[in-house]
């Protein structure tokens, strides 16, 4: 078997541990081997997004490590003339200045995905307060339609008021009572 051919099974098995990672969410396990959490003998390559410091190997790391030495190895000895240890060991130390900073990528770019701040998910009672506008006429005892200003984007609702509002009316919202519908009042005047 070539070198070629050999770094690049290295290559596609790195391809396999990042996709069985990415199914198993990082934790799978098979039989005593576990991907995610590889445990050989007293040496533990864990989750590195699991706060225990940014030190640790996860399966995404490794399978970056790995395809980044598995497939620039294949490129280095393609390209050199003869099959002989020369060609592997020059694709071997080219494999390696690839994989180095591909698993270090790998590892800071899934240390920044697992410590992305995000915010709050809404819920209904984040509706009371906000402000909008009347885009189907309210009549009273019935439903019209507002577009309100819920963060940052624009959401339509059904509406409810105690008056009847026209359409172009600001309103803003007073109750929620369903997770589709609002209770509205028009927005006092300015003075």
């Amino acid at each position: 078997m070539s070198a070629v051919v050999v770094f690049l099974v290295i290559g596609g098995f790195a391809l396999l541990l990042l996709l069985l990672s990415l199914v198993g969410g990082g934790h799978l396990h098979l039989g005593h081997f576990h991907v995610g959490h590889l445990h050989l003998g007293h040496l533990h390559l864990g989750h590195a997004a699991q706060g225990h410091g940014g030190g640790e190997l996860s399966a995404p790391v490794i399978a970056g490590f790995l395809g980044a030495f598995g497939f620039g190895a294949a490129i280095v000895a393609s390209l050199l003339p003869g099959r002989g240890a020369f060609t592997v060991l020059v694709s071997v130390a080219a494999g390696l200045l690839a994989a180095v900073p591909a698993g270090w990528l790998a590892g800071r770019l899934v240390s920044a995905a697992m410590n992305m701040p995000t915010d709050a998910t809404l819920t209904s009672g984040d509706l009371v307060g906000a402000v909008g506008v009347v885009i189907t006429p309210v009549p009273v005892g019935g439903y019209g339609e507002v577009r309100l200003a819920v963060a940052g984007q624009q959401i339509k609702f059904n509406a409810r008021a105690d008056q009847p509002l026209a359409l172009g009316t600001a309103v803003f919202v007073i109750e929620v009572p369903t997770p589709t519908s609002v209770l509205v009042e028009p927005t006092p005047p300015v003075a």
